[in-house]
């Protein structure tokens, strides 16, 4: 585990724009795209904002000078990088990683907004600390062993967020390697977020997230005044590793480093909802247009899944069958199932429609889940089995890759569809349009400030 600290710090440090492959590049700025979608949309209709808004000015942290998206008022750094994270993951609409089992760039892109403003930052320098950062976050995850990490309580977003945060704000800071290993010395101590929202549906999955971008943009404006955090945050004896997985493979945080972009393999989600229930998602709504099928009819549908998909949002099948909130319908492989199957899909306003519906909860109850050995053994590719049975007939479909993955990514046009419809209702057409735009040429900026401008509301 010899100087996996320095080497990390040091890989980010000294990365720039011209560094990174076209590929990277591009996948870098709709990554972008997708998340300032989402914050437009959950600062306006995601039911935990008001708290969170009206905590942050109760704490006297509105009216500094970095932006929320979607959001006309101003707030200090720290401030704007809490709301824009936890915004970012409120919708549970934003991009996500196999392999490491996380999301990207919803703790990293708002740490990095809040430095680029700070620091006046071109897109190009932008774009290279993104792609530090997110190199960083996913590399740590995989490192740790996610399922056994998980298994321990731990969200990996957050626990391994933070650094990639701090690696991507402390980058646009201005700091050497010596100054982000030292940021993440910090931000050993601030590295947070626990599973137990599975249990009653509270809000505290967004809002680890988002602290885990305000806390790694602390941490490293921290190192920037000089403020000494541990040498080996990582490998050290109480460090990230040893603390935090029961059998870590530490070597697997430098495999590649700087030749393997995980950043490609990032995937962007169809639908607002856990990632792992997304395969069975696919195939119930392939089944129901390919053979008629009406929710009506359906006697028992049995959903084969990963042992992680099945311990997140497959059991205990009592509460899964039941939702009680938003949250509680994300993690619900029953629930999502049942409005798939009723709807042809999941969106963000079947949340408020089906919640308390007895025709959706009736259907929940006739979904079951169990662990598929073939889906466990294509992992990390989040596979899952679909049967729907309707008394006389059977369908059954196996999806190997969801939409949304490298290998089953989005097209232009499906990119530009959701950011529309999270963006329009509360920018409007032209803004909107304007917004997409610049953000896919971020290159060319100057000062991303002019981007983020865009953000507001009329």
């Amino acid at each position: 585990m010899a100087k996996i600290s320095k080497k990390l710090a040091q890989f980010a440090a000294d990365l720039t724009y011209q560094d990174l492959p076209d590929t990277v590049v591009d996948r870098c700025k709709r990554l972008v795209l997708d998340t300032v979608g989402i914050i437009v949309c959950a600062r306006h209709d995601a039911e935990s904002t008001p708290a969170m808004v009206s905590a942050v000015e109760k704490l006297e942290m509105a009216g500094g000078s970095c932006a929320v998206l979607g959001d006309n008022k101003r707030y200090t750094p720290a401030a704007a990088a809490l709301l824009n994270g936890t915004l970012a993951h409120s919708l549970d609409f934003d991009d996500t990683h196999a392999a490491a089992s996380l999301h990207s760039s919803a703790p990293i892109l708002p740490a990095a907004l809040a430095a680029a403003e700070l620091a006046n930052t071109s897109g190009q320098d932008l774009i290279a600390a993104l792609v530090a950062g997110y190199e960083t976050q996913i590399r740590l995850s995989k490192a740790l062993g996610p399922a056994e990490h998980y298994r321990r309580g731990f969200h990996p977003t957050a626990t391994c967020g933070i650094f990639g945060a701090a690696a991507a704000a402390g980058k646009l800071l201005g700091l050497d390697g010596d100054g982000l290993r030292n940021a993440y010395g910090i931000a050993l101590s601030q590295a947070a977020g626990s599973l137990e929202f599975l249990n009653d549906g509270a809000w505290t999955k967004r809002s680890h997230v988002g602290q885990a971008a305000q806390n790694g943009l602390i941490a490293a404006v921290l190192s920037q005044e000089g403020y000494k955090g541990v040498e080996r945050p990582f490998e050290g004896k109480a460090g990230f590793f040893s603390a935090y997985a029961p059998n870590p493979q530490p070597e697997i945080a430098l495999e590649g480093l700087g030749a393997i972009w995980e950043t490609l393999n990032l995937a962007v989600k169809p639908y607002p909802s856990c990632r792992y229930g997304h395969a069975a998602i696919d195939s119930i709504v392939a089944l129901r247009n390919e053979n008629n099928i009406h929710s009506d009819d359906v006697t028992e549908i049995r959903i084969g899944m990963s042992k992680t998909g099945n311990m997140l949002i497959g059991k205990p099948e009592e509460i899964r069958q039941n939702p009680k909130n938003v949250v509680d319908g994300q993690f619900s492989m029953a629930f999502v199932a049942a409005v798939a199957l009723r709807e042809g899909g999941l969106k963000w306003d079947h949340y408020e429609q089906h919640l308390g519906n007895p025709g959706t909860l009736e259907l929940c109850r006739k979904v079951h889940t169990y662990l598929d050995n073939e889906v466990e053994d294509s992992l990390p590719n989040l596979a899952a089995k679909a049967c729907i049975e309707t008394g006389d007939k059977s369908f059954e479909m196996f999806t190997p890759v969801p939409k949304g993955e490298p290998d089953n990514f989005p097209t232009d046009e499906e990119f530009r569809q959701k950011f529309n419809g999270l963006c329009e209702p509360y920018l409007g057409t032209m803004t909107t349009q304007t917004l997409a735009d610049k953000i896919l040429d971020m290159e060319q900026a100057n000062n991303v400030g002019t981007i983020l401008s865009l953000s507001q509301p009329a």
